[in-house]
């Protein structure tokens, strides 16, 4: 089940860089990120409440998961869009892929997790493998004012998903299944993101271009809605490290979608590079399937 959990989350996250591509133009980025968790906030709710499926929750419980609603569905997405203006997607990417090496970090600061031996090879081998996959990329940037802007807020989302994944763990350990927390945690970030663009004097904008259009839909149902309770949920599974590894997958299906629609070309250095990655998924995903038969 885990496997399969595993490779859905690659796919789907792999998938929503290229619809994330659709969503820039004539709509702020503000706007976009607040359509898109609106939307899947007012189709997750109802299906929730309903059937019977939206726990309760104590007054703590609902404060971290507002923290954890501002962190991942909203300035984490906030970081990421805005560091796509002053650097390349590819690069963001591979940033983003250190959220394997925040998570273990945060791990041990807030649950005293060791930081294995394994995981931190398998760690070193993902990026290496992407920043080879990228080295063409990462050649041509020059690392002036605004490459570090981006560099920056690419780094400051990373985190802020990290810290979302330490307070998965916490709601996991009391009880609390990724479906609520996201439904309640998307009302939260849409109610900041709202504050910001408010404050920011962002224009209220829809585009009708049909390639935004259905790329909004799939970001926030399937991107969004189905993506975050499989990644959650493989978090209260495997561990917020060890989960936290789709993170340096998912870029490269996203090469794979960027060959297509963005002219991106494969080369030797590309396939060493995915080689790479591939052995250190292999030994990241032999590490928790020992450990967690020892805890049983």
């Amino acid at each position: 089940m885990n496997v399969l959990l595993y490779i859905s989350i690659v796919l789907i996250w792999g998938s929503t860089w290229i619809a994330i591509y659709f969503q820039l133009g004539e709509t702020s980025i503000l706007v976009s990120i607040f359509y898109r968790f609106v939307l899947s906030s007012a189709l997750l709710m109802p299906i929730l409440y309903f059937s019977g499926k939206l726990q309760k929750t104590t007054a703590t419980d609902q404060g971290f998961i507002a923290l954890q609603g501002v962190c991942l569905f909203s300035l984490n997405f906030v970081c990421f869009y805005y560091a796509t203006s002053y650097i390349s997607s590819g690069l963001v990417s591979i940033i983003f892929s250190f959220a394997t090496v925040y998570n273990a970090i945060n791990s041990r600061i807030f649950y005293k997790e060791a930081i294995t031996s394994t995981v931190v090879m398998a760690s070193i081998l993902g990026v290496t493998g992407l920043a080879i996959v990228f080295y063409p990329e990462l050649q041509r940037t020059q690392f002036n004012r605004d490459s570090l802007h981006g560099i920056g807020l690419a780094l400051l989302g990373t985190l802020f998903f990290s810290f979302a994944n330490m307070i998965s763990k916490r709601h996991s350990n009391n009880g609390i299944k990724p479906q609520t927390a996201i439904a309640y945690g998307m009302i939260y970030g849409s109610v900041l993101l709202a504050g910001m663009i408010v404050v920011t004097k962002q224009p209220i904008t829809v585009s009708l271009d049909i390639r935004y259009i259905s790329s909004l839909l799939y970001l926030s149902t399937i991107g969004t809605i189905v993506a975050f309770i499989i990644y959650l949920t493989l978090v209260a599974r495997i561990g917020p490290t060890q989960a936290a590894y789709t993170t340096v997958l998912f870029p490269i299906v996203a090469l794979g979608l960027s060959s297509l629609f963005e002219d991106f070309h494969w080369s030797l250095m590309s396939f060493l590079g995915l080689a790479l990655v591939m052995v250190g998924n292999i030994l990241i995903n032999a590490y928790p399937a020992k450990t967690a038969m020892q805890k049983r």
